[in-house]
Parts: structure tokens; C-alpha cells; sequence
């Protein structure tokens, strides 16, 4: 019947949430189509009832993870691909079988089974009380299930609006960072000026120092001259 379990990094956790209780489902149909042949009249249609219920339910879990796999990303899709198709596989065998002791109407109905054609409104009358209760009771399935949808949607929505926030919280951060970035190169900048300002003034101060030198040393020349000339 299935497979190994589904790995953990092959697809979505709700994935493997349906997948683990289809499993599950798949068990208890299994023990009651067992139980199945071993019973006649009243108690055979009972069993058949909730085999029928029981198989409604897997069908839902299989189309919750159809729905589900159509998300998961390409790179994962092979293993989910092949895990869904082994679930329906095992599920439409089920089935089958199903059918084929449902149509075993001796067996379901036991002396009382005739050709007759008085029997039928009976049949189609309990036919239709079981495709209400199983109707209802998908629909109850269903609602169940959209209500876990949306709380699934209301906590990554409430993730999401987490996540923004701390993004426009990051980029309030770059921002400061950026200013003060900015404001540093602006101080690098006049220091830089100020520090040639200074250079300049030096190189002034030492071409004058240099003047009064060599003034000086003419003057000195000049004097030493005079008095021996």
C-alpha cells in the first residue's frame, strides 16, 4: 500500500500534516473493510456506511493535498508528486473494494435479498439518507478545515506585518547611519582644508625666515666689507 513516510524537507508542513492523517484514515478503512465480509443485513450496512464516510474523508485529504502540493516550490515538487500519487493509488483501490462488497446485495441484505423489483424504492430511499449524512458530514470536515485555513492565514499575515516592521525599523537604522556617515565626511572635509590652510601658512613662514636670513647675511657681509675696505 504506501510508501516510506514523507520526508520532512519534501514539501510544506501542512502537507505533511494531510499526508500523516490520511495515513491514518487510510488504517481504520482498512480494519473496516476487513470487518466487512465477516457481516450480513443491518450490521453489513452500518459497516458499509462508515467505510463510505471513511472514504469521503481520505478523498478530502487527498484534494487538500493536491491543493497543497500546487505551492510547494519546484525544487521539492518531484517527492510530493510521488507521494500524492501513491496516496490516491492506495485510495482508489480502496475504493474499488469498497464498491465491490457494497454490490454484494445477498451478502447486504441476507434471506431477504430478491430479484423483485418491490425492494427498490426501500434501496434508493436508504441510498439518499446516506448521501445526506455524508454530505453533512463532509461539509462539517470542510468548514473545519477552511477555519484551519484561515488561522494558517491570520498567523503569516500577522508574521508578515512583523517582518515589515522590522525591515522599516532596518532601514530607519541605515538612514541614521547613512547621516551620520555623511556628516563625518563633511568633518573629514574641513579637516583636510584646514590641514592645507596650515601647510600653506608654513611654507610662507619659512620662504620669509629664509629672507631675513639671507638679508641678514648680506648685511653682515655688507658691513664686514665696509670696514676693511
Amino acid at each position: 500500500m504506501s510508501t516510506n513516510p514523507l520526508d520532512t524537507d519534501a514539501g510544506s508542513e501542512l502537507f505533511s500534516n494531510y499526508d500523516a492523517e490520511l495515513k491514518l484514515c487510510q488504517a481504520d478503512l482498512n480494519q473496516k473493510l476487513d470487518e466487512i465480509p465477516e457481516l450480513t443485513g443491518e450490521q453489513r450496512k452500518q459497516a458499509i456506511r462508515h467505510a463510505e464516510r471513511a472514504v469521503d474523508e481520505a478523498k478530502e485529504l487527498l484534494d487538500s493535498m493536491n491543493l497543497e502540493r500546487s505551492k510547494t516550490p519546484t525544487s521539492q515538487r518531484n517527492k510530493i508528486n510521488a507521494r500524492f500519487r501513491d496516496q490516491q493509488s492506495d485510495i482508489d483501490a480502496l475504493s474499488r473494494k469498497l464498491k465491490s462488497l457494497s454490490s454484494d446485495r445477498r451478502a447486504l441484505f441476507g434471506d431477504r435479498y430478491t430479484d423483485d423489483d418491490g425492494d427498490q424504492p426501500a434501496d434508493i430511499q436508504l441510498q439518499q439518507r446516506q448521501q445526506l449524512l455524508s454530505g453533512t458530514e463532509r461539509l462539517d470536515r470542510s468548514s473545519q478545515r477552511l477555519k484551519e485555513s484561515q488561522r494558517i492565514a491570520n498567523e503569516t499575515e500577522e508574521i508578515g506585518a512583523g517582518t515589515l516592521a522590522d525591515l522599516v525599523q532596518q532601514r530607519e537604522t541605515i538612514e541614521h547611519t547613512r547621516g551620520n556617515l555623511l556628516q563625518s565626511e563633511g568633518f573629514v572635509d574641513r579637516s583636510v582644508q584646514t590641514l592645507r590652510g596650515m601647510s600653506r601658512r608654513m611654507a610662507t613662514n619659512r620662504i620669509i625666515t629664509i629672507a631675513i636670513i639671507t638679508v641678514l647675511v648680506l648685511l653682515i657681509i655688507g658691513v664686514i666689507y665696509s670696514k676693511f675696505r
